[in-house]
């Protein structure tokens, strides 16, 4: 008699000590669980031997990539009731069990050894960063970084991200007319207004993704443009845009390290979710190298996924899914660390505005694109690589709606000594 789903449910709730709010749908046609929740559908006993061999995070993520798992319902609901009941229960929630020590842990083992088949696990799916060498953060291993996750195929992000081709927190105004195209616009020139941008000025974008920013500078402001983005794709597809715009005699756009731009002075510099890549042991470096390549009095718009504060520090780790699958090195840091290191290269702050809320839209619009075109997506790279994405940007989403993580647009002058910052007299009335 097939009863996988339900062995499998008895052992969760042994574990978490509480009833499962989804229901299992196993391999086997079983089924178990409240009937009116969404499903977590485990197709093979693969995935079982994945979670013995990397228990939490990891595991879970080969087998979703891989196919082995899937949801049937919400998929946002589902990920929530998960959140709530593993990953929320409190800040200690993480180190309630061990793995060696607890006999409940042991006890689960054992019962999943029993149901989860052959051994060994399955080798980690294609999609998953081999194994890395080296130091962090050396110019060669973040272009390894980088291209893992932007050489994917401009098509697939032509897919997701619609016409902007903006891959950042877009700026959201009220009305149900109002689109994803309206909110990237509105969030570049919210970023040209606060830099001050007029005609002529030089601006360094750094990061500079496929040029939607240093398009909508140049034709709206009148700015000369530098961008420079370690991936190749993306340059590529940048400078073809720009070509079509009429715009190569305004902008500039190279496959170069912001560590090795040495063509200042600029009157501005925009990064605009780049600094994420940098990571804490090259933090301070990044600070300094943008505050060198500025004129006195010029501006910094750090636009910037932020992370809350652990209270003690040393016990953070980047999230094994995204590292392993989506930002390979990405770090994030808290808000006021990032202020404070940008303040010990010498820059003032002037101003720092939090659209949380804002990248939770985005990211929900961004699914919603995926979905809609998924076998378009899976043709133009793989069903495993759409699968990361589909997971990566709806948990996100929820990330940002619960308050787990920010961004904020980080706004900084280059005050000279005479105190002179060239800033508008009120608040938040940008412009020159």
């Amino acid at each position: 008699m097939a009863d996988a789903a339900l062995r499998l449910t008895t052992l969760a709730e042994e574990l978490l000590g509480a009833p499962l709010p989804v229901r299992i749908r196993a391999w086997d046609g079983s089924e178990s669980g409240p009937p009116d929740a969404p499903a977590l559908i485990i197709r093979n006993r693969r995935a079982l031997r994945r979670l013995l061999w990397k228990p939490g995070e990891l595991g879970l993520a080969r087998a979703w990539v891989a196919g082995e798992i899937d949801v049937e319902g919400d998929l946002y609901e589902a990920l929530g009731l998960l959140a709530g009941l593993i990953w929320e229960r409190g800040a200690d929630a993480k180190d309630e069990v061990h793995p060696v020590l607890d006999p409940r842990m042991r006890a689960a083992a054992r019962g999943l050894l029993q149901i989860a088949g052959p051994w060994p696990p399955p080798a980690p799916p294609a999609e998953e960063i081999r194994r890395r060498h080296g130091a962090l953060h050396t110019k060669r291993r973040d272009r390894a970084a980088i291209s893992h996750h932007y050489d994917v195929g401009n098509d697939f992000y032509e897919l997701v991200l619609g016409p902007s081709m903006v891959y950042s927190c877009a700026y959201w105004g009220d009305g149900d007319g109002f689109t994803l195209e309206d909110a990237q616009r509105d969030k570049l020139d919210l970023i040209c207004r606060k830099l001050g941008l007029k005609e002529g000025d030089r601006l360094l974008d750094v990061g500079c993704g496929w040029g939607s920013m240093a398009i909508h500078a140049a034709r709206e402001y009148g700015a000369r443009v530098t961008g420079v983005t370690l991936s190749r794709e993306q340059a590529a597809y940048a400078r073809k845009r720009v070509a079509e715009e009429g715009l190569t005699d305004r902008i500039e756009l190279r496959v170069q390290d912001y560590r090795d731009v040495r063509d200042g002075p600029y009157d501005a510099i925009s990064s605009i979710g780049m600094a994420e890549h940098v990571g804490s042991v090259k933090y301070r470096e990044y600070a300094d190298d943008l505050y060198a390549l500025l004129k006195p009095g010029g501006r910094l718009l750090n636009h910037q996924i932020a992370r809350r504060p652990e209270k003690d520090e040393t016990k953070y780790r980047i999230d094994e899914f995204i590292d392993a699958y989506v930002f390979p090195d990405g770090e994030l840091a808290p808000l006021g660390r990032t202020v404070a290191t940008l303040e010990e290269a010498g820059f003032e702050t002037r101003d720092v505005e939090s659209i949380r809320e804002h990248y939770a839209l985005t990211l929900r619009r961004w699914v919603a694109n995926l979905e809609d075109h998924w076998a378009e997506a899976v043709r133009g790279t793989s069903a495993g690589r759409a699968r990361v994405w589909r997971l990566y940007m709806a948990a996100s989403a929820l990330s940002f709606e619960r308050n787990k993580i920010g961004v904020n647009q980080i706004l900084a002058v280059k005050t000279p000594e005479s105190g002179a910052s060239g800033m508008p007299a009120r608040a938040r009335v940008w412009g020159g």
